[in-house]
């Protein structure tokens, strides 16, 4: 579920090239098309139930809705004030992030094979985005650094009642972002209306791309540790990439395509290695 949301969102950088809005237009109408498209979503889902699946987040849906909300805003402004391939290693880092907060606040041990896995992924990433890195500006470093921990406190504040679904609360999130770019615009005093074809992008990412992946990633907690929904989702940057070079021929360098099969390949390693394990444990039970 973790990585079919990762490759439904996986067209995100490049939509958002094709949108070609300033960065405060792109968040208040990201911020309101994608609260429209979660609630639509849960209203599909729940039906009668629609406000009760709210009510059931309680104030840990609030903090999760936040931290969503200060992910979106550290990822576009990071964007806006340093170089992307910084803002992309320094994400990188959010399954580690992740795995750091399970392990103070829950308690949770990862087994090996996924602390491998998160490293060998971080040098995968660097690998793609080296050519677009550098010093950067410290305030865009800061702004990815923090969108990078919220992201890693979403899943663990999420992962604190794995039993509820706090997928609805991501309406909350788009809503928050919508009003931080409101008010940084400088209460709508420097917002543009978007042009014809960049409504019909910004209608089809944040209608139907976005709130798709991304419920499907906010349930991955209930299954999965924090750091291991972290580390799915950087099939994300790999996938993003090969978007942008199919459609705008913004063709990778070779070590861009050795990291990205690094990810990959782990990725699916990983998976399938656990897949077997859990065989072998359903056969010895059957056994017993």
């Amino acid at each position: 579920m973790t990585a079919g949301g990762a490759l439904i969102i996986s067209p995100d950088a490049l939509m958002v090239k094709l949108i070609g809005l300033p960065d405060y237009d792109v968040l208040l109408w990201r911020g309101l098309l994608t609260a429209l498209g979660f609630a639509a979503i849960v209203w599909l889902r729940k039906g009668r139930g629609f406000w009760q699946s709210y009510r059931r987040c309680g104030w840990t849906g609030v903090g999760v809705a936040c931290f969503f909300a200060i992910s979106t805003c550290g990822f576009v402004l990071g964007n806006q004030y340093t170089k992307g391939g910084n803002v992309l290693m320094i994400l990188a880092g959010a399954p580690l992030m992740a795995a750091l907060l399970s392990r103070v606040f829950l308690h949770e041990r990862l087994p090996w094979r996924t602390w491998a896995a998160i490293f060998a992924c971080m040098i995968g990433i660097a690998m793609i985005v080296l050519d677009d890195a550098g010093v950067g500006s410290w305030v865009g470093n800061g702004f990815a650094l923090m969108a990078a921990t919220a992201m890693g406190c979403n899943f663990t504040l999420a992962r604190t009642r794995s039993g509820v679904d706090m997928s609805p609360m991501l309406a909350l999130a788009g809503l928050i972002v919508a009003a931080i770019a409101f008010i940084a615009s400088g209460f709508g005093a420097g917002l543009t209306a978007p042009p014809t074809m960049s409504w019909v992008w910004l209608v089809v990412l944040c209608l139907g791309i976005l709130p798709l992946g991304f419920t499907f990633i906010q349930r991955g907690p209930l299954y999965l540790p924090a750091a291991e929904v972290g580390l799915l989702m950087l099939a994300e940057v790999v996938v993003g990439t090969v978007w942008v070079w199919l459609i705008l021929d913004e063709e990778p360098a070779p070590m861009a395509l050795a990291g990205g099969a690094l990810v990959i390949g782990t990725l699916v390693g990983k998976g399938l290695y656990e897949r077997r394990l859990e065989m072998r444990q359903r056969r010895k039970l059957h056994a017993d």
